[in-house]
């Protein structure tokens, strides 16, 4: 009797020791895959201590319930959860049949983990469980710049709400502006490692419960060596809108792609308004184009946000009207750095220079949307692509009459 219970128990012992020998294994699978996205085994410590489990993070959003669903992007939804200490969380959950989203995972874990700044998204942590794909952040509560600058109009922002879009008034703008770009010289130049984010905008500007802005969304971002100034891909992936002309037609970016990226946050911020095709102005044109026009004529307050157009900092708003065209010249070599961005914004004893004509914007056949293009390929440091044009999009250079 005593035999047969021994061999009951070493048998049902062996069959639990294989079982979890069999999940450690699947588990550590799953990491390395994470790691081998970069190729550094020795970065699996620093992911692991950020890995989540499931349950956990299912009990914090209520089960994914709809209730504590805060939106919904190209690559999952996105929930509220509040975790067993008390810590509120943002959860995005990537979607099970999207491979880019798999890749933006594997992205964000690895370099979101190792980047800190006041104005950047905090991961938290991660969670690899299945086909589930799980990345937490902290919870930023006042939703992203665009539910804020867009507001008035339902056909730019889901769910607008007027009475927001009336919060943003100049000093407030200014403080978010300047957040942005202190964020950005940070992953440019400041950080150890030297990121290019190729996605910046105003739904990726999440502000916090002071308004201060917070750069999210890296699943696209590269990473460059030290001397690194440019590479090229056949991967073009963003918003059209925002991607600078060498980028979206030629493939090739740099910390310059961001700065352009920049320029138009920062004229939307300015105006209040997306840089789609707007009916409203005079013959029809995209934002861009408008402003620069506008400017050039020497009627620049008509690109003002009537929200601000009465600012006693009217010679401030006018300034960084100055830097956004700057920022969105064609040519990558004559826009400024980040630097020299945050610089321009702090001082005004520095003297801008005269911008030259904008030249590049994106247009779909039916409407002027931002339009996220879908990936292409796979990325490459040296190679040079053709430029491409996708789902009744054109790429057109205009430039001012």
């Amino acid at each position: 009797m005593i035999t047969i219970t021994t061999t009951i128990f070493v048998g049902g012992f062996m069959i639990i020791l294989v079982l979890t020998c069999c999940m450690l294994q699947r588990k550590g699978k799953r990491m390395h895959e994470v790691v081998k996205v970069k190729g550094n085994a020795n970065e699996l410590p620093i992911v692991e201590s950020l890995q989540f489990d499931f349950a956990t993070i299912q009990a914090a959003t209520n089960d994914f319930s709809p209730e504590s669903m805060l939106g919904e992007g190209g690559f999952g939804k996105v929930f509220q959860g509040k975790l067993p200490n008390g810590q509120q969380i943002a959860v995005k959950r990537l979607s099970q049949s999207s491979r880019q989203g798999d890749d933006e995972f594997k992205n964000e874990v690895l370099l979101v983990a190792k980047l800190q700044h006041k104005n950047l998204v905090r991961l938290l942590g991660f969670c690899l469980e299945g086909d589930e794909k799980l990345l937490t952040y902290e919870f930023v509560p006042n939703r992203s710049l665009d539910y804020f600058l867009f507001a008035h109009n339902e056909f730019w922002c889901n769910n607008a709400d007027p009475q927001k879009g009336d919060q943003l008034n100049w000093p407030l703008r200014y403080k978010i502006v300047y957040g942005i770009a202190r964020g950005m010289l940070y992953l440019h130049e400041d950080s150890r490692l030297r990121i290019i984010h190729r996605d910046l905008k105003c739904s990726n500007i999440l502000l916090d419960s002071e308004m201060n802005p917070k750069i999210s969304d890296f699943g696209m971002a590269r990473i460059f060596g030290v001397d690194q100034t440019q590479a090229s891909t056949n991967k073009i992936v963003g918003t059209f809108g925002y991607m600078s002309p060498e980028y979206a037609m030629h493939g090739r970016f740099s910390v310059k792609s961001d700065v352009y990226s920049f320029g138009i946050l920062l004229l939307e911020i300015i105006c209040g308004k997306k840089n789609g095709f707007y009916h409203q102005f005079d013959g029809g044109e995209y934002l861009a184009r408008y402003a620069w026009n506008q400017w050039r004529d020497g009627m620049p307050l008509k690109v003002l946000d009537p929200a601000i157009v009465d600012s006693n900092s009217r010679d401030q708003v006018l300034r960084c009207l100055h830097i956004c065209l700057l920022c969105i010249q064609k040519d990558p070599a004559i826009r400024p750095t980040m630097a020299t961005v945050v610089l321009m914004l702090s001082s005004n004893s520095i003297t801008l220079p005269s911008p030259r004509h904008p030249a590049f914007f994106v247009q779909s056949k039916s409407r002027g949307l931002d339009i996220p293009m879908k990936g292409l390929g796979s990325d490459q440091s040296t190679s040079r692509t053709k430029p491409s044009s996708k789902n009744n999009l054109s790429l057109t250079e205009l430039y001012p009459r």
